[in-house]
């Protein structure tokens, strides 16, 4: 005889029970959408930065100033982090890509009112918006590819969609030169500055009308058994603060996040201040000054790309990101030493070098600092991680900036070297606790041996040796 269990206990069994593990064909549309409108996001950032002494001329502003709109992005996530990141927990992924991605366009239309030499105001008012949608953009990589992906290809989503970002700020050093010529004529630059900036709102309107049609909170199924497990736990478990303070009690999780930043501020410094150093050494060379860091940034997405598939494939996240950490040091040293030779290839080879593993280091820090900190948010651990690299990003720029104008271009750069020097000893001491990999194999296993125990009981009903049907009346009686 089978003993059924109550209705009621089956019921709270069912909802206890993980919801079944499937893929959505949609993720890739999801995650392609991300990154285009973070791509967008991004362009926004470094436009000015990129032709940092036209826009000096053109405003008839300091090039610290035109710094500023730059670092703007890093001053207004630091406050905005914890209130964005509670809002992507509370209220998910659908609302948080909407915001961000309408004030991205927002912030574009401003800048359309800012086409007068009087008029700088108006545009860091539109670079401020701007900034105001990345802290709605920065936090969600990790926690779409986790939400969206499954476990055997969440590094490579994640990677896909920090790679968004980084092609953004390739085009930002990439069409500014072309656009915006220097020219002497005030009209004929304003003319120019115009065209880029209506091609961006264009863009970034376009972008946010795809995101109101395509994209979804969550897909119907859950994509691993992680993320069942996260969907399963009931929303009265999870306490925000209670969040955070687990994740600034794990002492892996903040050396990943100094480390991180240490990392990311060295290449928002390196990308700000790149116009200024290449053109103090190669005067004239505006376009070439946007190629060098195009190069950076490409080669960074070819490194994120290796990495993401490289992690789903190895799960060596330690090793992974300290070999990364020791090569952007490497490559950090090799550009310093090279960029006053005189000889512009030589600066694109080790710009690129350079780029292949600093830019690449980027997914691998939000992946390592999900493996480390599940079952917490990973839009919160992927804000503080981009907190610190606010943080240090303005210091190192502001920094740099000061040391540049003051004793060159090789001590300024010898000074990120210093830092990189610091979080590549600190990556050392980071243990590989990866709850995240375990959980999932945790679950693999329980599911396995569930699938065990069925079919063998279901074998010793149909056996009508008596030893064996002992055995099962014995089971039975052990499980209730």
């Amino acid at each position: 005889m089978v003993q059924q269990e109550p209705a009621g206990a089956a019921g709270e069994a069912a909802a206890a029970r993980p919801a079944e593990v499937r893929l959505s064909r949609r993720r890739w549309a999801v995650v392609l959408l991300f990154s285009s409108y973070s791509l967008c996001n991004a362009f926004q950032w470094i436009q000015y930065g990129s032709i940092n002494n036209i826009f000096t001329g053109f405003y008839g502003v300091s090039a610290f100033a035109v710094d500023w709109l730059s670092m703007s992005y890093m001053l207004t996530y630091i406050p905005l982090l914890f209130p964005v990141a509670w809002l992507l927990d509370k209220r998910g992924l659908r609302l948080i890509a909407l915001v961000g991605s309408a004030l991205n366009a927002l912030g574009a239309w401003v800048k359309l009112g800012s086409l007068k030499p009087h008029l700088f105001p108006v545009t860091v008012l539109g670079q401020v918006i701007c900034s105001l949608a990345q802290v709605f953009i920065l936090g969600m990589p990790s926690r779409i590819a986790s939400v969206w992906f499954g476990s055997h290809e969440v590094s490579t989503a994640c990677s896909i969609a920090v790679f968004g970002n980084q092609l953004g700020i390739a085009v930002g050093f990439l069409v500014p030169p072309v656009l915006v010529p220097n020219v002497e004529d005030v009209e004929k630059l304003a003319y120019h500055i115009s065209i880029m900036f209506f091609m961006t709102a264009g863009v970034a309107t376009a972008l946010f009308i795809l995101v109101v049609i395509v994209f979804k909170e969550k897909p119907l199924h859950p994509p691993s058994r992680a993320q069942a497990l996260i969907q399963s736990r009931p929303t009265e478990e999870y306490s925000y603060v209670q969040s955070i303070l687990r994740l600034l009690r794990n002492a892996n999780f903040l050396l990943l996040m100094v480390t991180y930043g240490l990392n990311t501020g060295c290449f928002y410094a390196l990308s700000t201040l790149l116009n200024r150093m290449v053109i103090h050494h190669y005067p004239g060379e505006e376009v070439n000054a946007g190629r060098i860091g195009l190069t950076i940034v490409l080669s960074g997405m070819v490194g994120a790309l290796i990495s993401g598939i490289w992690l789903d494939r190895t799960k060596t996240y330690k090793q992974t990101t300290l070999v990364v950490y020791i090569m952007s040091l490497v490559g950090m040293i090799a550009y310093t030493f090279t960029l006053s030779l005189g000889r512009l290839w030589v600066v694109f080879v080790t710009a690129g070098v350079l780029g292949f593993f600093m830019t690449g280091y980027l997914p691998l820090g939000f992946e390592f600092a999900a493996e480390l900190t599940y079952p917490e948010s990973e839009g919160t651990s992927s804000g503080l991680l981009n907190v610190s690299a606010q943080i240090f990003g303005i210091a190192f720029t502001i920094g740099q900036g000061q040391i540049m104008d003051r004793f060159g271009t090789k001590a300024g750069n010898i000074f990120l070297c210093s830092f990189l020097f610091l979080g590549t000893v600190m990556t050392a001491f980071i243990k590989a606790d990866l709850r995240r990999q375990r959980a999932n194999l945790d679950n693999e296993q329980t599911r396995l041996q569930g699938s065990n125990q069925i079919t063998d009981y279901g074998t010793v009903a149909r056996n009508p040796n008596p030893t064996n049907s002992y055995s099962c009346s014995l089971a039975h009686t052990q499980r209730k």
